[in-house]
């Protein structure tokens, strides 16, 4: 996993419009980059519906939040518009940009091993260095946290 002061990976993938997203274009403003495991699980939900209901305050921080997962452009453009989520959210089916970042990992539930997204989420500085390291992520109350990091 990434650590406080190192280079943010850098990445380009396909956000819920079809648009190519690179870490690249947002040089000069602060980047939260938040993983999650899957659109439409409730803790998945939550934390984007969170990221959603501080959009504003995290604007006037010359901050903007990304959203990545490995699900499909199709299925973020319905968690989207479900949701209404004023951000983009990248679609990461080959796992490129979770592996970068160190989120992609082997997971357990009922003694079954696999792999999978662990919730994780980064504050990029304008600089692309990584100001803040969030791993493991609660969803309660990790939204605050981020915010008071900025």
């Amino acid at each position: 996993m990434l650590k406080v002061g190192d280079k943010a990976p850098v990445f380009a993938g396909i956000d819920d419009q079809g648009k190519k997203v690179e870490l690249k274009n947002f040089r000069g403003k602060k980047v939260i980059l938040y993983f999650y495991p899957k659109d439409n699980t409730p803790g998945c939900t939550q934390e984007s519906c969170d990221f959603r209901d501080v959009i504003s305050r995290i604007k006037k921080k010359d901050t903007v939040v990304l959203g990545v997962s490995p699900d499909s452009v199709a299925s973020h453009q319905k968690f989207k518009v479900k949701f209404s989520l004023p951000f983009p959210l990248i679609s990461d089916e080959d796992h490129k940009i979770a592996i970068a970042y160190g989120t992609w990992q082997e997971k357990s539930m009922y003694g079954k091993k696999y792999m999978g997204i662990v919730r994780s989420t980064f504050v990029i500085d304008g600089n692309g260095l990584i100001f803040q390291v969030y791993e493991k992520v609660k969803v309660k109350g990790h939204v605050d946290a981020v915010l008071n990091t900025l």
